[in-house]
Order: C-alpha cells, then sequence, then structure tokens
C-alpha cells in the first residue's frame, strides 16, 4: 500500500510541480487516464452492486433503494423514486413493498407531517445487508490506509463533488442524453 500512497502523492505533486492543477489539463494525458479510470470504476461499482444484492437475496434494484436509505436515512418513496431513476407509482411501490415483505424496510408516517409516508430501513436488516459489502469494504479500507490526512481530504471533497454533478450529467432515465458544446 505504500507504494500506491507513495504514487499517489507523486501525482500531486507533478500536477503541480509545474503551476498546473489536474483540472487545467483537461485534454491531456492524465485527464484522459482519470476520465477512463472513473469509466472503468463506475462499470466495477455495477458489478460489486449487483454482487452485494445477490449475496443480500435481492435484486440490484432492490438494492440500490436499501444502500440509499442505508447512506442517507429515512426518505418519502417519490424522493426514492427520483434518485434511482423509478417510476414514482408502480415501480417504487414493488420496490418497497418487496424490501418489506422481505424485512428490510418499514413505511412509517412522517412526524412532522402525518400525511407523508416514509420508508425506514431496519437497523437489524441494515446490518445484515453491510456485510453484503464488507470484502469491499476492506479492501477501500486497506487503501486509504496509507494515505495521508491531506489526500484523504482531498479525496473525499473530490467525491463528494463528482456525486453531487453526476446527476445532473445523468439526467431523467430515458431522455436524450444531453447535446455536447461545440
Amino acid at each position: 500500500m505504500a507504494g500506491a500512497a507513495a504514487g499517489l502523492n507523486e501525482v500531486f505533486i507533478d500536477a503541480r510541480a509545474d503551476g498546473r492543477r489536474l483540472a487545467d489539463v483537461q485534454g491531456g494525458r492524465l485527464a484522459e487516464e482519470l476520465r477512463r479510470q472513473i469509466r472503468r470504476g463506475i462499470a466495477l461499482a455495477v458489478l460489486v452492486h449487483q454482487t452485494a444484492a445477490a449475496r443480500a437475496g435481492l435484486n440490484a434494484t432492490d438494492a440500490q433503494c436499501l444502500s440509499l436509505l442505508a447512506l442517507d436515512g429515512p426518505q418519502t418513496p417519490g424522493r426514492l423514486a427520483r434518485r434511482m431513476g423509478v417510476t414514482t407509482g408502480g415501480a417504487i411501490t414493488a420496490v418497497i413493498d418487496r424490501l418489506e415483505r422481505a424485512g428490510y424496510v418499514e413505511r412509517t408516517r412522517d412526524p412532522r407531517d402525518r400525511r407523508r409516508v416514509l420508508v425506514r430501513p431496519r437497523p437489524d436488516a441494515l446490518a445484515r445487508f453491510s456485510a453484503c459489502w464488507e470484502p469491499v469494504d476492506r479492501v477501500v479500507g486497506d487503501r486509504l490506509a496509507g494515505l495521508s490526512d491531506e489526500q484523504l481530504e482531498f479525496l473525499t471533497s473530490w467525491v463528494r463533488e463528482m456525486n453531487a454533478a453526476v446527476p445532473d450529467a445523468v439526467g431523467e432515465p430515458g431522455s436524450p442524453p444531453p447535446e455536447r458544446p461545440r
């Protein structure tokens, strides 16, 4: 791991040695390699997600819903549907019904607005679901262990910003891709 951390540190240093930032070399070799690695990571994320879902006895869509609940807490069915890219009518209802029957979630009234329903993950079920992610969590933890606080802060900030930007780039399911600037 020390080699990977050193390599990451060298990238940070090399990218700044001539006064450029990685973001300033968009057409360059490093930016292109980074884009390729991000796309590779997305492809691997789909595989990891499908594997975790299978280990939990869920399909990928139901596992996606449970992941969002595990990460962000109780949500309305409508918000879950928008974040997952499924319809707010039948599709999200079917997902929640399956997760409820499997004991992963429960529907409750929103304490701030009793007219609204919240989908809540069940803590005991989340523990079982989290165990399905343990092999990946271990690998990620091993890779992060060799990084400095500064590197971890940079990566956390960058990934957080990417996670905030990507939904806008993806758009609504079934919508045409955004036009590329000419």
